[in-house]
């Protein structure tokens, strides 16, 4: 369990940066004391399941990334279209030249997209 508290409080600590944020900013975010934050990055205290929550919830991740470090949980807390996310998943397992006729086609439609914005 020492392993994943580690990491946990490395990823907390991380993520916490990442985003600009103080001990003080996470604990506000997080209805937490930042004195509990410092001691979540310490691996000294481990937080509670619904503490675990609000952290996650703060930092725009899931639990589950938190304590394991699992990528495709980050993915997936970051990705709010379920269907968009599992046709990724999708084109992640074609080949490479199928990858890339499916790059260049989000490419040219997203690149339409930025220019009829800047037309209006």
């Amino acid at each position: 369990m020492t392993e994943k508290l580690d990491g946990f409080a490395q990823r907390l600590k991380e993520l916490r940066k990442q985003k600009n944020l103080s001990q003080t900013d996470l604990g506000q975010l997080a209805g937490l004391h930042y004195t509990h934050i410092g001691r979540f990055e310490r691996g000294t205290s481990r937080p509670s399941g619904d503490t675990l929550k609000r952290l996650a919830d703060a930092l725009g991740v899931t639990s589950d990334y938190l304590l394991d470090g699992a990528a495709d949980e980050v993915a997936k807390a970051r990705f709010e279209d379920r269907e968009l996310l599992k046709q990724f998943q999708e084109v992640e397992q074609l080949p490479d030249d199928d990858k890339n006729v499916i790059k260049k086609l989000l490419d040219a439609f997203l690149t339409k997209k930025h220019l009829q914005a800047l037309a209006r």
